[in-house]
């Protein structure tokens, strides 16, 4: 015998109601916590842009002493992080997701992928003729340059207005950044950027929580 809850709604109000709540309920259990597709990239920022400020500070000065290679390594392996923690949230969210939007987002993979690779080759190529620190600047204003538009693009494909947002912001800061020189870009990057993504996570999160 049929209990009340496996019924059929009674009337159309009812039946819209329960597709609605269906609906979302799939879209959440479809969405990767924003808290793990966020912190991990604020974190590695705000650490590792932050350490370059502390070791190549503006003119020359050495805030902390630290071994050359340190903040480098550092941010290299804390962005590696970020992406690994993305990675397993997003194939947890979307692995069983076909069809447009999936192939929307292997293409977007694709252009992070092979646009930074074209980019950081040609770097690689121009950077050794320069001073050590524009030789930084130009390597982390470009990295910086190429994240913010990517996230304003791939706000303008899933009609994100937060992480197009976010790509403006960054822009912005990296803009500010570059013209105020070696050393006070690592600190705008580092405070502003990664404490802007931090930001945008948490606002992220909690539009999920609250989400009808």
């Amino acid at each position: 015998m049929d209990s009340d809850d496996d019924l059929p709604p009674s009337d159309a109000a009812a039946a819209l109601r329960l597709i609605r709540h269906q609906q979302a309920v799939t879209a959440t259990r479809l969405e990767p916590d924003a808290r793990l597709v966020y912190w991990p990239w604020g974190v590695a920022w705000l650490i590792g842009f932050g350490l370059f400020f502390l070791r190549f500070a503006p003119d020359g000065r050495v805030l902390v002493r630290l071994p050359d290679w340190l903040p480098l390594t550092a941010l290299f392996v804390l962005l590696l992080a970020a992406g690994a923690v993305q990675a397993v949230a997003g194939a947890r969210a979307y692995g069983q997701v076909t069809g447009d939007s999936a192939r929307r987002g292997l293409w977007y993979s694709c252009a992070w992928g092979l646009g930074s690779v074209s980019v950081y080759a040609a770097l690689g190529r121009v950077s050794e003729h320069l001073p050590h620190d524009l030789a930084g600047l130009l390597w982390s204003a470009t990295a910086v340059g190429l994240t913010g538009a990517l996230h304003m693009a791939g706000g303008a494909i899933w009609l994100d207005r937060d992480l197009f947002r976010l790509g403006i912001w960054i822009s912005v800061i990296n803009l500010a950044g570059a013209f105020a020189g070696p050393g006070w870009h690592a600190l705008v990057v580092a405070v502003a950027g990664g404490g802007g993504i931090l930001v945008a996570g948490t606002v992220a999160r909690l539009r999920q929580r609250h989400r009808p």
